[in-house]
């Protein structure tokens, strides 16, 4: 195994990603990548893959790996140049890069590709560089694995959610009415009625700096399960807390899709609102209501068009009238997707304990600490 200490520019070459406005993209399997990772698809590729991309500006040390074509977003850096490095070792390589680097330039940190390029690094030989991609790439095919059993799991939840509820397909269904769009026997009540905004201030200085934080930015696109958080520590104005099982809906416009169910105890940043049910049979209805693509839809009519940070109005989304099913139906639904949410947070924390092995794992053998 030899080293070589050499500048990052010797290494590889970093370019800026392209435009793709939303408007004219096309449907199609081609990953679109900005500063947070896959963020959408299109049927054109900019890019050969596979490719390494971080961010211009965010949080320095995201950095994502993409096994095939893919296009690059101007709010991000591609590899263009590998110079006969291995590029999934690259990925892990860019990320320890970047980790060490702070940036006074602004409250929201900034990545300068010429910086980048002077700085000097030690490098390991290629088949180093193999073996060292192969071990910490075993972490994130088990992470990658897991979200794709997290994903099934969620899409049959939610297909269930629309064929009982949406298409009123539920059991016994050929034996009922329905009358104005409502089964006999259900009822319909304001959103208050099945649950409640919680807001319980904390200010987090005052407790314990580990405590789990969860902002805008740790919650998924269009998925109801946390997988990422921060700590207290990393925040200072008061905030709300939260108890697992809870369920964070983000109030502002582009974040009216992130809803997801608490797997700790935690604060969370004051642009989401807590839900809690008021009973507990509800909880599983309650909480693919909220995470439904009509609730997201009915919580975007409610922004006031010309407000500068628009947000959900959750006093006119409390008081809204939705179908409450009879307890039985309620229940019947509550047996099959109870233990679909047990399984999502096993796969969650599963991923959490993956993550940080690998993250604990990775300085040691990017300095040659630790030999493979």
């Amino acid at each position: 195994m030899s080293w070589v200490t050499t500048k990052l520019g010797d290494v590889l070459t970093l370019k800026r990603g392209y435009d793709l406005p939303s408007s004219i993209r096309e449907l199609g399997d081609v990953p679109v990548v900005s500063s947070s990772g896959v963020t959408g698809q299109h049927n054109v590729a900019k890019v050969n893959g596979p490719g390494v991309v971080t961010g211009r500006y965010g949080t320095l040390g995201e950095v994502f790996f993409i096994d095939k074509d893919f296009w690059p977003l101007n709010t991000s850096l591609y590899v263009q140049h590998f110079k006969g490095n291995v590029p999934r070792f690259i990925a892990y390589f860019l990320r320890q890069v970047l980790s060490q680097l702070s940036s006074d330039k602004a409250a929201v940190p900034g990545v300068n590709r010429n910086d980048l390029h002077a700085k000097t690094v030690r490098l390991p030989d290629p088949k180093t560089q193999e073996r060292i991609a192969d071990t910490l790439g075993t972490y994130d095919d088990l992470i990658e694995n897991n979200r794709r059993r997290m994903q099934l799991l969620e899409q049959a939840a939610r297909l269930l959610y629309k064929e009982w509820f949406v298409h009123l397909r539920f059991p016994g269904h050929e034996h009922v009415k329905i009358k104005d769009g409502v089964p006999e026997g259900w009822e319909r009540v304001p959103l208050s009625h099945m649950c409640m905004d919680v807001r319980q201030q904390v200010d987090p200085s005052k407790i314990d700096p580990k405590t789990p934080y969860v902002g805008l930015e740790h919650i998924p696109r269009r998925s109801i399960t946390l997988q990422e958080w921060g700590k207290a520590s990393d925040v200072e104005s008061s905030k709300f807390a939260f108890n697992s099982g809870d369920v964070l809906f983000g109030k502002i416009r582009p974040y009216f899709h992130k809803v997801v169910f608490a797997i700790t105890d935690g604060i969370t940043s004051s642009d989401a609102i807590v839900i809690r049910p008021n009973e507990n049979w509800l909880y599983e209805y309650v909480l693919f209501l909220i995470s439904s693509d009509l609730f997201v839809a009915l919580a975007s009519k409610t922004v006031r068009e010309g407000s500068k940070m628009p947000r959900a109005d959750w006093k006119f989304l409390s008081s809204y009238l939705f179908e409450l099913p009879p307890q039985e139906i309620v229940f019947a639904f509550a047996d099959t997707t109870s233990g679909i949410i047990a399984q999502l947070k096993v796969l969650a924390l599963q991923n959490r304990q993956l993550a940080k092995a690998r993250d604990l794992l990775l300085p040691r053998l990017m300095n040659g600490e630790i030999a493979v």
